[in-house]
């Protein structure tokens, strides 16, 4: 017998080459399905809400796996936090139903993007977790920028890697700038159904370029229309962004309302 869990894992993406299983590199599902086959005794393998790149963080990544059923939740996260490497930890793990899977039941997810604009932004305690600007961006046209993302888009221009993909739409709920404590930055909180390779980053990257005034704010109204001959701006630097939550139907849990994870 065996049993579907949801475990939320939070990770320093510094020192991985992202999240996806590759032969030669170090990344978090290489990570987490050599613990698994320790203690299950067979391969394991654990999906993920979200795919991350090198150098993204995340402090509430869902992640799914099917086990012996002799492992239940709480022990299954002991037993998982005791092997793990220290720049992993996995808060929670539960159990749902059977058929879940991480990426294909989500509804949606949440990201945050952080900058920072003080001094301090270098030192080495935050550089890695964050990306340091050297220039205080203008915060109404970061906020006139948010505004222009909520709502269905064709994010084609601001993605990398669609190739030949038919559907680049994506339905954004949430996009907004929030400023840090102890005027530290900004961070960028945005939720939608599904994200494109790179669109956060590329969002982000083009948002503070108009803020920073290098571009004018209509050029974010004509990359989602996609208006020719207009490009986004480079990406963001992966360090900045962090996968945050995903959210889940009721009917996988049971007795539960519709549960952010």
């Amino acid at each position: 017998m065996e049993r579907t869990v949801l475990g939320r894992l939070h990770f320093d993406g510094t020192r991985f080459a992202g999240w996806q299983r590759q032969r030669s590199e170090r990344t978090v599902q290489g990570e987490l399905e050599a613990v698994l086959q320790r203690l299950c005794g067979r391969r394991v393998v654990v999906y993920a809400a979200g795919r991350t790149d090198a150098g993204v963080h995340a402090v509430g990544m869902a992640i799914s796996a099917t086990v012996p059923e002799r492992w239940t939740p709480d022990a299954l996260r002991r037993a998982i936090n005791a092997l793990l490497p220290e720049d992993c930890w996995l808060e929670a793990v539960r159990e749902v139903r059977a058929g879940f899977h991480a990426r294909k039941s989500a509804t949606a997810r949440s990201y945050q993007y952080r900058i920072g604009t003080d001094a301090a932004s270098r030192s080495p305690f935050r550089h890695p977790f964050e990306w340091s600007l050297s220039r205080q961006p203008d915060r109404s046209l970061l906020d006139q920028s948010a505004a222009l993302v909520t709502g269905c888009h064709d994010f084609r221009a601001l993605a990398v890697q669609t190739g030949q993909k038919r559907n680049c739409q994506c339905t954004v709920r949430e996009a907004r700038w929030v400023s840090r404590p102890d005027a530290q930055g900004y961070t960028f909180h945005i939720t939608a159904d599904r994200f494109l390779h790179h669109l956060v980053r590329m969002l982000v990257g083009t948002m503070c370029d108009i803020a920073l005034e290098r571009r004018p704010v209509g050029h974010l109204a004509a990359l989602l229309s996609g208006q020719a001959g207009v490009r986004s701006s480079p990406p963001a630097p992966p360090q900045g962004l962090y996968f945050v939550a995903a959210e889940y139907p009721a009917r996988w849990f049971a007795d539960e309302p519709d549960l952010a994870v």
